[in-house]
């Protein structure tokens, strides 16, 4: 009573302040007192709805929300959306401004209409990855006129009619994203840009449009961003029509385009001196001299990504001497890299913070060096693959980059617990990846435990050497993980996963092939971590029932989910299915002991909810078909294995 008394004496102001200072239990925090519930429950903003029946209730306690997620929320279709929005008082809808509906398959054209109408001030919008949809969701989507941003990645049926529409509607639009909307053609993109005369970023990646589409963008005369990865039918000739156009371009992507050439990028270039953002993987062959020659009028160039070109210490050389304000280089997979060349071009960018040189193979501890003595802000580190970086080249970069936040070392075979060692002096770490590191153990491990409290994710996929030992040092020093991969790390056993069990905010573990790993520990992980939301565990052929009972009733936060190769009943993979009241993807191949009946029975249990589910290739056919129309009827996607 007497904390409750003194928070009351405290300003709304306050209140807030302090809530602002919280970003991770607001939870907790709201059960304080009376006067906290209250000020967020005026103030909140966001909300992010996991289960469809506290949907209203929460709609109701938060009456100014502003951004509604429902991305996450197992199942929404017409009915819930007609449901909610004739439950009581909808002004709740009056002031949303976001609405993310990413993955919502089972929400129609009728429920989103009805959604949209409702929404007023609807200015962003996200329904990427709903495969489904088509011209009549994207009539649906054309009410909310206000419209700035659109995400449609991944909807497989809209057509030129549907974003003409859109278009025609929603004028206004500044951002759109149509990745992989295949049946999206020139005639389409030509009818957006006369329309959507304020568009500063577009994707159209995996469009099957062609340099006519150019054209038309061209006339962009706001457009900053502009991505177009995968765009095949592409060419020079397109990239020709952007060296007049746009005049804000800012960013540019064509990466796995594989008809242009340098000298295609080398107009738009040429055009656009206030370039900062170059993305060309894996498109170029190779880089010519007047390319990189014309990359030093670009003075406010700032990231780089050619991955997949061949080049050579001269072409690195005039980088390094032409592009000083670098803050990103990609050269994943580039042929021709050398110690040489990594020397030359970090010597002129000092201010790099990304460096991306996976599977440069031929990189040795003497560029290390150079990279760290020249990059000391470096924030980013790959080098997947370059297993002739030994402890000696780490031993520079654990002295010198000391603000080092991700780092890729997967493969390489020259990493020891020495290595590890050295390395735990970037305590700054969050990301960190040693998966195929075969000479790292308990020991290294537990030296970036003791420093790096930071970590956030760490994969040791295939570190065989590693076991319960180091599991014990990281549950107590790395106690922030969120996401870890232990698959095939076989000297694992429930010793190791009990202590997996102490890392409260865990939410993504990978465990595939554990042998030793028997349902007392897959018992203690669920027990324990009650956020987990992705959970593979094929292959771990020890766990039976006792095991998927505990996960029925304790993991209730679980998205995801691989028991592909495991031994679990029908009776016991029915409760499962039903009780992830959160389950929205399911890998189920070969469950040996479970009947084509059972299998039935499970999938009718979680249809009202599940969007994705993984099945044996050669129960196509088994499966009824009153089964499979069910399915195919509420959105879920199936994928045959």
């Amino acid at each position: 009573m007497l904390s409750e008394s003194l928070f009351c004496l405290l300003t709304e102001d306050l209140l807030m302040k302090i809530l602002q200072r919280v970003d991770s239990d607001r939870k907790s925090l709201r059960l304080v007192c009376k006067e906290f519930l209250r000020v967020e429950s005026t103030t909140r903003r966001t909300i992010r709805i996991l289960r469809i029946e506290f949907l209203v209730g929460l709609l109701q306690k938060f009456c100014n929300i502003e951004e509604l997620d429902l991305s996450v929320c197992p199942r929404i279709d017409d009915g819930a959306v007609s449901i909610l929005l004739s439950h009581g008082s909808v002004s709740w809808t009056r002031g949303i401004r976001t609405l993310v509906l990413s993955r919502a398959t089972g929400l129609g054209y009728v429920g989103l209409e009805m959604l949209v109408k409702a929404c007023p001030l609807l200015e962003v919008v996200d329904v990427s990855h709903c495969w489904g949809y088509g011209d009549r969701e994207a009539s649906a989507l054309s009410c909310a006129v206000r419209l700035r941003e659109l995400n449609m990645d991944k909807c497989l049926r809209v057509t030129d009619i549907g974003l003409a529409k859109i278009a025609v509607e929603c004028c206004r639009l500044e951002r759109l994203s149509l990745k992989w909307c295949m049946e999206i053609s020139d005639l389409g993109i030509e009818l957006l840009c006369k329309k959507c005369l304020d568009l500063k970023f577009l994707d159209v990646s995996y469009l099957k449009v062609t340099s006519e589409s150019l054209r038309s963008i061209a006339s962009l005369l706001k457009l900053e961003v502009f991505i177009m990865v995968g765009c095949d039918l592409v060419d020079d000739v397109g990239l020709r029509f952007l060296e007049k156009g746009c005049p804000l371009l800012k960013a540019i992507d064509v990466s796995r385009c594989n008809c242009v050439s340098p000298s295609g990028l080398l107009s738009v270039i040429s055009g656009h001196e206030d370039l900062e953002r170059i993305d060309a993987g894996y498109c170029l062959s190779e880089l010519s001299a007047s390319f990189i020659d014309g990359l030093q009028n670009l003075k406010r160039l700032s990231i780089i990504k050619i991955g997949g070109v061949r080049v050579s210490d001269f072409i690195l050389h005039n980088i390094g001497t032409n592009c000083k304000s670098l803050v990103e280089l990609g050269l994943s997979k580039c042929i021709g890299v050398t110690n040489m060349g990594i020397i030359r071009v970090v010597s002129g960018c000092g201010n790099l913070k990304t460096l991306d040189l996976t599977c440069c193979r031929f990189i040795t501890d003497a560029a290390i060096s150079i990279i760290s003595y020249s990059c000391p802000n470096l924030v980013c580190l790959k080098l997947e693959s370059c297993d002739m970086v030994t402890e000696i080249g780490l031993y520079q970069l654990g002295s010198r980059c000391l603000m080092l936040e991700e780092l890729d070392l997967t493969d390489c075979s020259g990493v020891n617990d020495i290595a590890l060692k050295y390395l735990s002096r970037c305590s700054k770490l969050v990301r960190l990846k040693l998966g195929l590191c075969t000479n790292i153990s308990d020991i290294g491990l537990a030296h970036i435990a003791c420093n790096c409290a930071n970590l956030t994710e760490l994969d040791l996929y295939r570190c065989v050497r590693i076991g319960d030992d180091g599991l014990a040092a990281l549950a107590t020093g790395c106690n922030k993980l969120t996401m870890l991969n232990l698959s095939y790390c076989i000297r694992m056993t429930d010793i190791g996963l009990k202590c997996i069990g102490n890392l409260s905010e865990l939410s993504d573990l990978e465990m595939r092939g554990l042998s030793n790993i028997t349902s007392i520990g897959i018992k203690a992980v669920a027990v324990g971590c009650k956020r987990l939301a992705s959970l593979d565990f094929k292959h771990c052929e020890k766990i039976n029932d006792l095991g998927f009972w505990a996960l029925a009733f304790y993991a209730q936060n679980l998205q995801q989910i691989n028991m592909s190769y495991c031994n679990v009943s029908d009776h016991v993979l029915c409760l499962l299915m039903g009780n992830l009241k959160r389950l929205q993807d399911a890998k189920l191949v070969y469950l040996t002991n479970v009947t084509i009946q059972g299998l039935e029975l499970a999938l009718r249990s979680c249809c009202g909810r599940i969007k994705k589910v993984k099945l044996q290739r050669s129960l196509r056919f088994s499966i009824s078909s009153e089964i499979l129309e069910t399915i195919h009827a509420r959105g879920i996607k199936i994928r045959w294995d």
